[in-house]
């Protein structure tokens, strides 16, 4: 059941690859609750997806850009204002890619280009997302702009790789350009930090299977779940959250501040 949160919003969604992608039910949520927006990701992305779908399900178009090319970026949001009919509410930045983790490469052998190349899609393309609707204005006036990041930012999870390099630099983004944002746009940017979730991209992380079953152990209200993601999105793109920004907003049943369970303890 909806309840018109984001009635009369507009919107970009980047990242939205299959029905278990984060980024695929925040669009189904958004939907619900009154939204409108364009779907983006990368021509690779989309071909290996089933972007259409979504579309046809959500009364969406797409427009096709690499999230690493400025140009491809510039020309979205130019788009998206004409085919929404006005500026910007709400933007998901859904993006995240490991050569090294695709590669099998350890953190501790990386190749420097692989490193580089995941930088550019995973972190780096955040800011230039914001500099393209900063510079354009195409954001209205207490709009919302989200990122997805993990935990790993701040410990260390051995087989995340580099990937965790990508989102402490994703994190510090949301904080920096937010500042910028809020204090000349009234926009804000925020990152939600998600339990480790059974999508693509989420099971391609070496031992992803026992990971998640150990964060469900540890977690006292459980992993949230991709849906659960996406609901909590949807608040930060509503009105209900106009003074929230330059936030890292754990969504992980508690797993952040958990030292250890007694599960944890019972099956060790």
């Amino acid at each position: 059941m909806g309840y018109n949160l984001l009635k009369g919003k507009r919107g970009i969604i980047f990242g939205a690859l299959d029905e278990n992608s984060i980024a695929w039910k925040t669009a189904q949520t958004v939907h619900d609750e009154g939204g409108t927006f364009v779907l983006t990701n990368a021509p690779i992305a989309m071909r290996m997806g089933q972007i259409d779908e979504l579309a046809k399900k959500t009364g969406s178009q797409i427009i096709p850009a690499d999230a690493t090319s400025v140009e491809d970026l510039d020309n979205l949001v130019e788009k998206a204002v004409e085919i929404l009919g006005g500026k910007i509410d709400f933007v998901l930045h859904s993006i995240g890619m490991s050569v090294n983790v695709r590669k099998g490469r350890a953190y501790t052998d990386e190749k420097y280009d692989f490193t580089a190349k995941g930088w550019d899609v995973s972190a780096l393309s955040f800011h230039k997302v914001m500099q393209s609707l900063y510079k354009a204005d195409a954001m209205n006036e207490w709009g919302s702009i989200v990122a997805l990041t993990y935990m790993a930012a701040q410990r260390t999870f051995p087989d995340y790789n580099d990937m965790a390099d990508n989102k402490a630099y994703l994190e510090s983004v949301a904080r920096s350009f937010g500042y910028f944002f809020g204090k000349e746009k009234k926009v804000r940017v925020n990152t939600i930090s998600q339990s480790p979730t059974a999508t693509t991209a989420g099971q391609g992380v070496k031992g992803f299977d026992g990971f998640i079953s150990y964060a469900e152990k540890m977690s006292p209200l459980g992993n949230a779940t991709a849906q659960d993601c996406a609901d909590y999105t949807v608040t930060l793109f509503s009105d209900l959250t106009r003074k929230v920004t330059m936030q890292n907003l754990f969504h992980d049943g508690g797993f952040s501040n958990t030292g250890v369970s007694q599960e944890v303890i019972e099956k060790f």
